[in-house]
């Protein structure tokens, strides 16, 4: 692949076919973030974890007001992004709140790594669509255009439907679908037509 058709991938999604043998990454929905020359980021955006939104400020000694603490939002599952530095927090949002660290992966779609998305979470004037994740996915130069050739990975468009709207467990399904592609017609054996 050539460097301009690399970037075309940040801001689609990745859905791992049943060839990818690595079981970190079984069924995973990964969001690709950046990709240039020298490798590529995404976050799993499929995988929620067993702690909360509210225990991450909480253990970050951020406040929340009471409105926020009583919030089905606040409550919202922390996401597993990756098995790489899985104690580096993210918080993949809509567009519409710019903060100190914000990176835009697509028109709709914004990450920020920096403490001040948290700290608006917690007042309650944070963005109103967004998953908080926790590690990330990446690959070196290269090693994804091979696991690309090997067709462990389906490319789908990531939407603001996709997300932050469909359940995490269907996000896989409704990305393919969106492709026209059913799970059930999908080999596990590796190939080229």
């Amino acid at each position: 692949m050539q460097i301009n058709q690399l970037n075309k991938l940040a801001g689609q999604l990745l859905l791992a076919s049943p060839t990818l043998l690595d079981p970190g990454f079984k069924d995973a929905v990964v969001l690709i973030c950046h990709h240039d020359d020298e490798g590529c980021m995404g976050l799993m955006i499929n995988r929620p974890r067993s702690i909360s939104v509210t225990d991450v400020l909480t253990d970050l000694d951020i406040g929340m007001t009471d409105d926020q603490k009583d919030n089905h939002e606040a409550v919202q599952r922390v996401f597993e992004g990756g098995p790489i530095d899985d104690f580096r927090g993210f918080v993949l949002h809509d567009g519409w709140h710019i903060y100190e660290s914000t990176m835009q992966v697509t028109s709709e779609l914004h990450l920020t790594s920096s403490r001040d998305v948290l700290e608006a979470l917690g007042r309650g004037d944070g963005p109103e669509h967004y998953l908080l994740v926790l590690g990330y996915a990446g690959w070196t130069a290269g090693q994804l255009e091979d696991e690309l050739s090997n067709n462990d990975w389906l490319i789908a468009p990531a939407t603001h439907q996709i997300v932050f709207q469909e359940p995490p467990e269907a996000r896989w399904e409704f990305g393919a679908r969106c492709m026209g592609v059913d799970r059930t017609h999908l080999s596990d054996q590796v190939g080229h037509a």
